[in-house]
């Protein structure tokens, strides 16, 4: 719902939004004074049927806040949410799929979408150059106000120093912080000596907020009744739709967000762990190297399949203490497994499906040193943890070659086994991927030979 301003607010204090919500109009439903015939099961008695705007605005004239339900005279089936504000009356095509909406909102009663819509209105009308000028001036970039919170924070927590660092974030001076805000803990992680630094666009989906919320981008109230703003689902970041659009990719995944550790997006994992590399990667290329690199068929060989769903718990529920020993695990063919599955089950390939066609049309060239620059160019182009994450597997298979007498895996068999595993077609197409299968085996083999000048 918008209305044209006619006033705007002085934006002098942020709290003034949220007077402004308490200011709105309340919504007031005028019941029809007749049984209505065929009125749709999930309206109520403010349903006034197959009526004119005339005789809507005559109902609800000198009413704000005032609604009627009626039915269109043109187009009979289609229905109007008739809406007393400002001194006119404002119609809205009014539709139902389980909940009742006009808009992107979807509300379980009539009463909560007027009232939600009243507060949008209302806002909209006397705050409009203040709400247009909430992004131009964000409180997110200023160091200042985010050095305060975090002393403040400090402050408040100095007198645990030496507790638990249970769900902490630690400085350099190994002071916990406790997450009170996504911004204060961004704020306090951009501190951290952090090494792995790599860039991750925020997760936002639309949230329901209980009780006042304000916005950390712009630090202006969250208006409405439902869906007020967006929260990032991984660092749990608050902010108004329309700020979330000029938020940087400087998201710090929560750990405590973090439910598992397969089928979670390769950077969130890392940042969410502030590690270089995925610990499952770590943890079984270290226990192959110790024990596997001569086993006959390594990679090729499987692993029994529940074992292999124990090691994929065992990450899941502990993380980098999962025990994968020898002394649990004796067959290597199950951490080979184990290893191979984490790739399969990423939502975005380590060989990310904004690169594949590239990768592809790389392998095509029949010229070995035009294909290898352009295999380099593409590799440029991958997020950072998972070009670590990739350069890091291609040392490990170039060691497994290296014992190609013992365990007869070359740089060819090892692109069979990991070409589709590291690199997805992005449409869902088994004619795509079977096309591209020999493709897939030379990008993988290519890594592999060329790992030292490519990486």
């Amino acid at each position: 719902m918008a209305a044209s301003s006619n006033s705007s607010l002085s934006g002098s204090s942020v709290s003034s939004v949220y007077q402004l919500q308490q200011e709105a109009p309340r919504p007031k439903r005028i019941i029809c004074p007749r049984e209505v015939e065929n009125r749709p099961k999930y309206y109520g008695r403010e349903f006034h049927g197959i009526i004119s705007r005339e005789q809507a605005d005559e109902i609800l004239a000198g009413v704000e806040g005032a609604y009627i339900l009626r039915e269109s005279q043109r187009q009979p089936g289609c229905y109007t949410l008739a809406l007393r504000f400002g001194n006119q009356t404002l119609n809205y095509r009014l539709f139902y799929d389980g909940k009742h909406f006009v808009g992107e909102k979807r509300f379980e009663s009539i009463h909560d979408l007027v009232t939600d819509g009243l507060i949008t209105l209302y806002i909209e009308t006397k705050a409009s150059e203040y709400i247009s000028k909430m992004t131009t001036n964000p409180i997110y970039e200023h160091i200042g106000y985010a050095t305060l919170l975090r002393e403040k924070v400090s402050r408040r927590l100095s007198r645990t120093k030496n507790e638990s660092r249970k769900a902490s974030v630690t400085s350099e001076e190994n002071t916990p912080v406790e997450k009170i805000t996504s911004l204060v803990r961004r704020a306090a992680l951009t501190q951290n000596d952090n090494h792995f630094n790599y860039e991750k666009a925020h997760n936002f989906k639309v949230h329901t907020f209980r009780g006042p919320h304000w916005c950390e981008y712009c630090a202006n109230f969250m208006w409405g009744l439902i869906a007020q703003g967006v929260r990032c689902s991984d660092c749990g970041l608050n902010v108004h739709k329309q700020c979330s659009k000029y938020v940087p990719n400087d998201c710090q995944p929560d750990l405590k967000r973090i439910k598992r550790v397969y089928c979670c997006d390769l950077t969130t994992l890392v940042k969410a762990h502030n590690t270089q590399r995925p610990m499952v990667v770590d943890s079984c290329i270290r226990e192959i190297e110790a024990r596997g690199l001569k086993s006959e068929g390594l990679y090729r060989v499987s692993g029994f399949t529940e074992h292999i769903e124990d090691v994929k718990m065992a990450f899941d529920r502990d993380g980098d203490k999962a025990d994968i020993s020898a002394s649990i695990y004796p067959d290597i063919n199950i951490i080979a497994g184990a290893l191979k599955l984490y790739f399969r089950d990423l939502p975005i390939p380590v060989i990310t499906y904004d690169t594949y066609s590239k990768f592809i049309e790389a392998a095509k060239i029949s010229n070995p040193d035009e294909r290898l620059e352009a295999i380099h160019e593409v590799l440029m182009l991958l997020p950072a943890a998972h070009y670590e994450t990739l350069r890091y597997l291609m040392i490990h298979l170039k060691k497994v070659t290296l014992h190609e007498k013992e365990n007869f895996m070359n740089a060819e068999n090892l692109g069979i086994v990991f070409g589709p595993t590291l690199m997805r077609p992005p449409e869902d197409s088994t004619l795509a991927t079977l096309n591209d299968m020999r493709y897939q085996k030379l990008i993988v083999q290519i890594l592999i030979e060329n790992e030292d000048v490519l990486f």
